[in-house]
């Protein structure tokens, strides 16, 4: 963390503290389905507020498309916040145009207050940067606090030109990110392991390309597995495969080669020939796939060839399930593998860094979300990372 600020290096004491948190929490009903995002931001409001400054929360919430839309007001988050907190939050309506309302709310608020500002996405200049709007926000500060990696990949108002206007500091939820995220790639224990899977290559092939000059070997499974199964000249029967990809994936596995990046392959699937929970199955190698079958998760004899590479791992890094983990039994090989991670983290001999929306739901549904070294919630801010890309509400915060 040398290159950042964190809050140990302020004195919050009776500071404005403008903290840009992610509320683009689900909501069905009028009430917030999962505050896994909220809960991740309790330590730092507490920190503020316990010194007496004043946690203003700046956020997004859904798509709004820069207009003033209340089916978008966070006020509907609110109430999950203040339950969170255990403490009263406030709310503070603004659409952005004029902030001297706010300022006023803000100046009245007690001290130790935590305040919820209206959706940023409320004004079209929150994602065109706009550094006008950013100065009105920051006019509501004395500090700004980065505590939403998941949104850090945007550069916009709230995330990245408001930064470069007051003193600025990562939140400890940021900061654990960061943390956990140099520990995954940045300056890893050896030899690191990476496991990417999903349905195509296509979405992921800046991943690759970035991974195989990162890791010492990449597992590469899910549908997008069979794209390269494919490449080598082997039959995929009807599983999803991106066949006109096929030159691109030998060029990614030379490149591997070249890179002395070993690349795991399936070498055996549980193959159906109808795509729903319970379909009957069985198990065939990779060099012997029924042509009218589909490859929904991987194989026991690619399950031990994937734990006998974690087993030489140091350091572990996931983006993807390896199969159609929704459905049973095809989540066997991904829920195999979770467990068989969390267990080799807990013995201490693993450090495990997992992210993405599937993987997250993967790691749940397996019961060990809990127990790797760090499951980041950011989503598309965890990808582009993986991929070897600058986020721009990260570098705004680096000290000049």
């Amino acid at each position: 963390m040398a290159n950042f600020k964190t809050l140990d290096d302020f004195d919050l004491a009776g500071k404005r503290v403008l903290l840009r948190a992610d509320l683009n929490v689900p909501v069905e009903n009028g009430k917030v389905t999962d505050a896994t995002r909220i809960e991740r931001l309790i330590p730092t409001i507490r920190e503020i507020t316990k010194v007496g400054g004043k946690a203003i929360l700046l956020s997004h919430f859904g798509r709004p498309k820069g207009k003033v839309d209340k089916a978008f007001t966070l006020e509907t988050v609110v109430p999950a916040v203040a339950d969170e907190l255990g403490h009263p939050v406030g709310f503070i309506d603004t659409d952005w145009t004029d902030v001297e309302q706010a300022k006023k709310a803000i100046d009245s608020a007690p001290e130790g207050s935590t305040l919820v500002l209206e959706n940023t996405r409320f004004h079209p200049g929150e994602e065109e940067n706009d550094l006008d709007l950013a100065k009105r926000m920051a006019s509501l500060g004395d500090i700004y606090v980065n505590d939403a990696f998941s949104a850090a990949h945007r550069a916009h108002a709230s995330t990245e030109a408001i930064a470069r206007l007051l003193p600025s500091a990562a939140g400890r939820a940021m900061q654990a990110e960061l943390e956990a995220l140099e520990k995954g790639l940045g300056q890893p224990k050896r030899p690191v392991i990476a496991i990417v899977g999903g349905a195509k290559v296509s979405s992921k092939i800046e991943l690759l390309e970035n991974l195989i000059h990162k890791v010492e070997a990449l597992v590469i499974g899910g549908a997008m597995a069979n794209t390269f199964v494919h490449a080598l000249g082997l039959g995929v029967g009807k599983s999803l495969c991106e066949k006109d990809l096929a030159d691109l994936a030998n060029t990614i596995m030379a490149k591997a080669e070249a890179a002395r990046c070993a690349i795991i392959l399936p070498i055996d699937g549980t193959v159906a020939w109808h795509f729903e929970a319970d379909a009957p199955h069985r198990t065939y190698g990779m060099d012997a796939i029924d042509p009218d079958g589909m490859i929904l998760d991987v194989g026991p004899g690619s399950i031990e060839r994937i734990k006998g590479a974690i087993d030489e791992a140091g350091t572990l890094v996931w983006n993807g399930p390896l199969g159609a983990f929704e459905m049973n039994p095809f989540d066997h090989g991904t829920t195999e593998i979770a467990r068989y991670v969390a267990a080799r983290t807990k013995a201490g001999k693993l450090v495990s860094v997992a992210g993405g929306g599937d993987t997250v739901a993967a790691l749940a549904k397996a019961g060990v979300k809990d127990n790797l070294t760090y499951v980041s919630t950011a989503g598309g801010a965890f990808l582009e990372w993986m991929e070897g890309k600058p986020l721009p509400g990260v570098e705004a915060l680096k000290q000049g």
